[in-house]
């Protein structure tokens, strides 16, 4: 449990911050608040389980308002999003130790740090857009397998999704922002529902709430400006670097 102190103040802050600039970008957040509070807490279920609490706060309202923005294609979402549920539920009834799950999210964030970056240095053309119909089965794959992980680590799936549908040319910016949006938060519902039936569900409400207000405002704000900026490529690279450093310090503190 946690008393309000400055630790507290500092890291709702922060998760303030998080929240903004993921969202921005069509992400949740759940891998920097995972990071984050594994220097904060003790118990890594509860880390899981507040990190995706946070993460689906933030989905829910960036979801919301993509929706309102007329940017929702779900012809194209469908595909991806079926399979990823029960992938993640999956996922996030498999019960790791302390020291394998940090490990395997390092791992994750890693990947999804280069995808990142090299998104960064990858600029999207519009005209160039590859999306077709004989891509269904890749996308039920790849909504499967990213699904699956990020109930395993306690993650969306966004930030593992959202690069490389970015680099395939899958569709425009603005919906691919929408569409990792709207993955995020069915696969958030799907992990905190697995972690709740494996009896993984554990969640501190004094910590919890402060959190969860920050995020939600943050959240809120990151989406406007999304929703209002051509293609935010310099959040993208700071992000994909800051992802990439987090899990190389996670891969190496617990090998």
């Amino acid at each position: 449990m946690m008393t309000f102190d400055l630790n507290l103040l500092l890291l709702v802050l922060s998760f303030f911050v998080i929240a903004t600039l993921y969202s921005s970008v069509g992400f949740g957040g759940g891998s920097s608040y995972l990071a984050l509070l594994a220097l904060f807490l003790p118990n890594f279920l509860e880390i899981k389980s507040t990190a995706l609490l946070c993460n689906l706060v933030v989905v829910s309202g960036s979801t919301y308002l993509f929706y309102k923005d007329g940017l929702f294609d779900l012809k194209k979402f469908l595909p991806l999003v079926l399979c990823s549920v029960p992938a993640a539920f999956l996922g996030a009834t498999f019960a790791l130790s302390q020291a394998v799950f940090f490990i395997c999210l390092g791992c994750v964030l890693v990947f999804s740090g280069v995808l990142l970056i090299v998104q960064y240095f990858t600029q999207p053309v519009a005209s160039q857009i590859q999306y077709s119909q004989h891509t269904r089965l890749f996308n039920l794959i790849l909504g499967a397998g990213a699904g699956f992980v990020s109930g395993l680590v306690g993650i969306g799936g966004g930030i593992l999704l959202s690069p490389v549908l970015h680099l395939l040319r899958w569709a425009n910016p603005k919906t691919i922002a929408a569409l990792a949006s709207f993955f995020i938060l069915v696969n958030s519902i799907a992990g905190l529902a697995g972690q709740i039936a494996s009896g993984n569900f554990k969640a501190e409400p004094t910590l919890l709430l402060p959190l969860l207000l920050a995020v939600f405002i943050g959240g809120q704000l990151g989406t406007r400006i999304s929703l209002r900026k051509i293609q935010p490529q310099v959040v993208k690279g700071l992000t994909g670097a800051f992802v990439l450093f987090i899990g190389l310090k996670l891969v190496l503190s617990y090998t």
